[in-house]
């Protein structure tokens, strides 16, 4: 148990809370329609990161957190400027930017001495969950003592505080949040700004994929803005519900996806662990891939059934 709260229990629990930050707000980026913006930002960062590393010398938390926000704010306001002045379809200039902005990241990687710090293209893709370790902690009584908590790892503090962030920001502006992802026209006829509520709900996205994305990397990231949103979409048609689903199914993502990676193989005779990120956003695709099969309103198997047994009646 020594072991589990020093080794694992750091990094599970910053799996869990980047999966929960990023399913929150994920929920209003699919109403939005928007649910690709998760997917930009998670790449656009990228170089922004690289960026604050060789500006800094170190790979200390904040100013690589402050140039990978620049770089998803610099990459959101491209996006617009391409979509009003090039009249292209949103999807396909979130496509240009992202894929641009990441190899871009990708040169400055191979080019910079950023390779030498563990900063490389692999980390950026799954990121560095297993290098979580609380070293200080000595039994599980150590989550009672404020002294021990303080010597946490600085990414699990950063997005800890993040994660509260969006909570707060998703209860102070839930009712404008709510109007302007359903119907923006008649929010800003009531004088809610639909404008600002999308650019507030942008940068909160960028904060939380900035924080997320050094411990666990794109894939994570992606699937969490997606998944828990999608799932908990089809089990309610009601958005204070649908955002406690998708809270729930985030940390039951990122519990359940963290002790698979961990222990599964060794569960099945394997020799070696797997991707924690990859298995938790693994986790989070096989629940959604549940609720479209078994959904009581919206499962196709479900319908299936119903449809035959109200013809048979």
């Amino acid at each position: 148990m020594n072991d589990f709260i020093q080794l694992d229990f750091p990094s599970l629990l910053l799996g869990t809370l980047a999966a929960l930050s990023c399913g929150l707000l994920g929920n209003f980026l699919l109403l939005r329609g928007q649910a690709l913006m998760g997917d930009t930002i998670s790449h656009v960062v990228l170089p922004g990161i690289v960026g604050g590393f060789l500006l800094a010398g170190s790979v200390a938390a904040l100013p690589m957190m402050l140039g990978a926000l620049f770089a998803s704010l610099f990459s959101v306001s491209l996006i617009e400027l391409i979509k009003r002045a090039g009249r292209i379809e949103a999807g396909a200039a979130m496509g240009a930017v992202f894929t641009t902005m990441f190899a871009l990241g990708v040169v400055l990687l191979e080019q910079s001495g950023a390779r030498g710090v563990h900063l490389d293209v692999e980390h950026a893709l799954y990121g560095n969950l297993e290098s979580a370790l609380w070293l200080e902690a000595e039994s599980f009584q150590d989550l009672l003592s404020f002294s021990k908590l303080f010597s946490l790892p600085e990414d699990i503090w950063v997005l800890f505080f993040i994660t509260l962030l969006v909570i707060l920001f998703i209860v102070v502006f839930y009712k404008p949040l709510m109007i302007t992802s359903f119907d923006a026209a008649h929010a800003d006829s009531l004088g809610i700004s639909s404008k600002w509520m999308g650019l507030g709900l942008v940068f909160m996205t960028a904060l939380s994929a900035v924080a997320a994305f050094s411990a666990v990397g794109s894939i994570l990231v992606i699937a969490m803005f997606i998944c828990p949103p999608a799932t908990a979409r089809m089990l309610t048609d009601k958005l204070s519900t649908q955002l406690w689903i998708s809270g729930f199914i985030a940390v039951l993502s990122g519990i359940s996806g963290y002790f698979l990676a961990a222990f599964g193989p060794f569960w099945f005779g394997g020799q070696d662990s797997v991707s924690a990120a990859g298995m938790i956003a693994l986790m989070a695709g096989f629940l959604q891939v549940l609720a479209m099969l078994f959904a009581p309103r919206y499962g196709v198997l479900s319908r299936l059934f119903f449809k035959n047994r109200f013809h048979n009646q």
